[in-house]
């Protein structure tokens, strides 16, 4: 067996470049083919590494000598690009997000579950990182572990992606309906979309409030406020903006037991006596709280390396069966939340999960027409 999962990489951008040292580097990955549109991007790698370049996608997945790719293109690409490598029995891991939308990641994963039948054991993983942060881990085993016992509520201000118009301003796509399908939700949240879900799990029903181009001139949502509710009566708030300075970075999720507060790389938790709903129930006194203790909980740090454990943990998967820390297919539920918190504001009302796919693909096609094909600032 080999010891070695050859890999090539598509889209030679920040991450793509990126994902091309990782891959060089790690003991368990060879990097075997790069393509991308810009030639001497690519030509420069292939003098470099060896790697085999290509222009043409379809091209390197007939032509390299490779088990797996990593998809590093912009969002609308993934898809296709996906499938098309299932159907050569190529493994695949796709970045954030995996999709634009619910009807495309749901043709994504459909493919994988056909491709499987012929092909067990391809891989299909998404590059969702965080989730091997340290913090984060330690917040999930807490919480798994029933630490705080019955969850009441999650309360994520995520604030701290501020972004100036230059930055928009940089390439035509970014922020407009056609060329990136959304503003911030889409290309700074899609990790804190994914990682809400990951550690409390899907609301039942979502109410979403947008503003387009409140802080900068684009076409689409620059700050968000958005309410969760949850099957169990557990009840979420998100919010985000690209316009605000300094920002804010600050997760709170209260249970019966206590409190976690995780914010400039401190996790706390105020840990209760006995339960809160406990003491709601059958305290004798009116004011009386519960009593707490102030905890500031290790946990061990991952360093700089979030990427590399990701790609690492795929080609385990491929040599090894090792289990993906982030398998594609939940890659849908951060593109649910998404779609959701849009189409709820759209609509000015709460939406129920799972939404309507083609609502939402209807509500997006809408504002792409509307959208100019270069968009100049």
């Amino acid at each position: 067996m080999a010891d070695r999962v050859r890999m090539g990489v598509v889209g030679i951008g920040n991450m793509g470049s990126s994902h091309v040292r990782h891959i060089s580097a790690l003991p368990n990955t060879e990097l075997a083919a790069v393509c991308d549109n810009n030639s001497s991007r690519i030509e420069a790698i292939e003098r470099e590494t060896g790697a085999a370049a290509f222009t043409d996608y379809a091209e390197m997945l007939d032509a390299a000598e490779m088990d797996a790719v990593l998809i590093a293109t912009p969002h609308y690409c993934h898809p296709d690009m996906s499938l098309q490598a299932f159907e050569r029995g190529i493994h695949v891991l796709v970045e954030k997000p995996i999709a634009v939308h619910v009807k495309e990641a749901l043709r994504m994963i459909e493919g994988h579950r056909q491709a499987l039948r012929s092909q067990p054991g391809l891989q299909f993983g998404a590059v969702f990182m965080q989730r091997t942060y340290g913090f984060w881990k330690k917040i999930k085993a807490l919480i798994d572990a029933g630490e705080l016992g019955q969850l009441i509520r999650v309360t994520w201000i995520i604030t701290d992606w501020f972004r100036t118009q230059q930055y928009y301003d940089s390439s035509s796509w970014r922020a407009t309906w056609r060329g990136e399908g959304g503003g911030v939700l889409i290309n700074q949240c899609p990790h804190n979309l994914d990682l809400y879900q990951w550690l409390v799990g899907m609301p039942a029903r979502v109410q979403g409030f947008l503003s387009f181009g409140k802080h900068h001139r684009i076409e689409v949502e620059d700050e968000v406020t958005a309410y969760f509710e949850h099957s169990d009566g557990l009840v979420g708030h998100f919010i985000t903006t690209t316009g605000e300075s300094p920002g804010t970075n600050r997760l709170e999720i209260a249970g019966e037991k206590g409190k976690l507060v995780y914010e400039g790389s401190e996790l706390v938790f105020y840990r209760n006596e006995w339960s809160s709903i406990k003491h709601i129930r059958e305290s004798e006194q009116g004011f009386q709280k519960v009593p707490y203790a102030r905890e500031v909980v290790e946990y061990e740090h991952h360093g700089t390396n979030g990427h590399e454990f990701i790609i690492e943990n795929f080609a385990d998967a491929i040599l090894n069966g090792a289990r993906l820390t982030a398998p594609a297919e939940e890659g849908l539920h951060s593109i649910l939340l998404n779609n959701a918190i849009v189409l709820s504001a759209h609509q000015k009302q709460m939406v129920d999960l799972p939404i309507d796919a083609d609502a939402y693909h209807g509500l997006l096609q809408g504002y792409i027409a509307a959208s100019p094909a270069e968009v100049l600032r």
